[in-house]
């Protein structure tokens, strides 16, 4: 990943080839200022990008596309022009093709080169996951265990659920466990259909991302990304061996956890200032913010 650290602001690889089909992830570094695209958990794509200046800091987390349109205008700076627009929060923050200074100098959106801006838009949907690290480097790819099984995850009694797939009823499937929270989120096409509490023994020290790109005669094989700074040194069977979910919600989850899911798992809370540092976000149509939709 030599010529991904050279790449001079505006400059981006692109090479869809070599994983042609399969889920794709979008990982984006405010300390290096890169964006990392994975289709079938093998990166594809590298960009350079332009996040929030001080003051408009782009929010870290888990997000999710909420909205998406090609020809996009400002309606909070002078009717800017944001090409390829892709939202991630009704509260202001989207991708789109923008100017790249080669330093952070938006109102808190995340820029792209502009034709990186429309190749990415051809490869994405609305209700992909998207994560925004403080943390360097370029993640590693290393296959990881069976998730959501029920001999792994064991019974948790007493559980109170919420399940309502009927808010959406296609579309891309995320499944977030908060060790914050000590609850999990279900989101499909952008819009929460579930949740439940859950118990993950021990910490969460980093943020855990794995993708369904299979099934073969053993069940579905997950691949597990490595986020930026993240080495192979932490097995997700270990991790999974720590969560313990209600079977009664596993079993409702599994006929919906298709090829193309995601499956993150962090320390932050779900909930804005749940716990007092950057934190993840998930919002949804139905989401207590601004009556109109704001964007840089």
């Amino acid at each position: 990943m030599e010529a991904a650290e050279q790449l001079e602001p505006g400059e981006f690889l692109w090479a869809p080839e070599i994983a042609p089909q399969g889920p794709v992830l979008l990982v984006v570094s405010l300390s290096t200022q890169r964006a990392v695209v994975y289709r079938n958990g093998v990166p594809i794509a590298i960009s350079t990008v332009s996040t929030g200046r001080p003051g408009y800091r782009t929010p870290t987390g888990v997000f999710v596309i909420l909205q998406k349109h090609v020809e996009h205008y400002s309606n909070l700076y002078d009717n800017a022009p944001m090409p390829y627009m892709q939202r991630l929060t009704w509260g202001g923050v989207a991708l789109h093709g923008g100017n790249l200074p080669g330093y952070p100098a938006s109102h808190g959106c995340i820029r792209l080169p502009h034709e990186f801006a429309r190749l990415l838009y051809g490869v994405t949907q609305r209700g992909m996951t998207v994560i925004v690290t403080e943390r360097p480097a370029v993640p590693r790819v290393a296959p990881a265990d069976e998730l959501l099984q029920g001999r792994a995850l064991g019974a948790l009694s007493g559980a109170s659920i919420d399940w309502h797939p009927e808010r959406a009823q296609e579309g891309p499937v995320s499944v977030i466990l908060s060790g914050a929270d000590q609850r999990a989120v279900v989101v499909r096409n952008g819009v929460v259909i579930g949740s439940a509490p859950v118990k993950i023994q021990g910490g969460i020290e980093r943020t855990s991302a794995f993708l369904l790109n299979g099934v073969d005669s053993n069940g579905r094989v997950w691949v597990r990304v490595g986020l930026p700074g993240q080495s192979d040194d932490h097995p997700s069977g270990t991790l999974r061996d720590r969560i313990r979910v209600p079977d009664e919600f596993r079993k409702l989850v599994d006929p919906i956890v298709t090829i193309g899911t995601t499956v993150i798992v962090t320390g932050d809370s779900l909930q804005a200032d749940g716990n007092g540092r950057s934190m993840t976000v998930i919002e949804t149509e139905d989401y207590p913010g601004p009556a109109k939709p704001r964007t840089e």
